[in-house]
């Protein structure tokens, strides 16, 4: 049985519980479950998989708050409830593999695109880059979970991007590392989150986007 079958099983088994936690539930297993049925098209499976968290912690927002912001916000109420710092874990078995790779990829931090469109020659993003390298393993190192988080998602950000707003090719030949990383990372970390989210049906995340009417 895949994830998102094992998840659905847990939600439809749950008895009381609010329903803008069960519609959010409901939605984001779906998504993960579309995913899953992808085969070898990466695009595709990384779009599924990120509507999927999103659908998991999308609520209403105010305009002071950024996308990003909101996403580390829901990071840090899922690492309060994961008790068994599954989270950690999880980011820890990947670290020496897609994590790192997606880490040391140029092409899936944000200011390295910036200096381009700027024509900053100054080399600026390579320092920053560099810092965010070595954060990253500090952040393992000191199980510093929400660090490494962020770290990821700001990378994952970049490439729902370039794929969400058109800028780059379906099935393309280029830059092809980074999307097979980013869907092995939310294939591992998407179940683990839905997984979280189920055992605390009590835990308010605010009203679901566009409910049920």
């Amino acid at each position: 049985m895949n994830a998102a079958a094992q998840l659905k099983d847990i939600l439809h088994a749950i008895g009381q519980a609010p329903e803008t936690w069960r519609v959010r539930l409901h939605r984001a297993i779906s998504w993960l479950a579309r995913s899953e049925r992808e085969g070898e098209d990466d695009d595709a499976r990384f779009i599924f998989q990120w509507i999927a968290l999103n659908a998991a912690y999308a609520r209403e927002f105010s305009r002071e708050e950024s996308e990003r912001e909101r996403l580390r916000q829901f990071h840090a109420r899922l690492i309060a409830l994961d008790a068994q710092a599954r989270l950690h874990d999880a980011l820890f078995r990947q670290f020496s593999g897609p994590i790192r790779t997606l880490i040391e990829n140029k092409f899936v931090f944000e200011p390295f695109w910036t200096a381009l469109r700027e024509h900053d020659a100054s080399n600026r993003w390579e320092t920053g880059f560099n810092n965010s390298r070595k954060a990253a393993l500090a952040a393992i190192v000191n199980k510093d979970t929400a660090a490494v988080l962020s770290i990821v998602f700001d990378r994952l950000y970049v490439l729902r991007n370039q794929l969400v707003h058109g800028g780059a090719t379906w099935n393309s030949t280029v830059n092809r590392a980074q999307l097979r990383d980013g869907v092995a990372i939310l294939h591992s970390l998407v179940p683990l989150v839905l997984a979280i989210m189920l055992e605390h049906p009590d835990e308010d995340l605010g009203e679901v986007l566009y409910p049920v009417v």
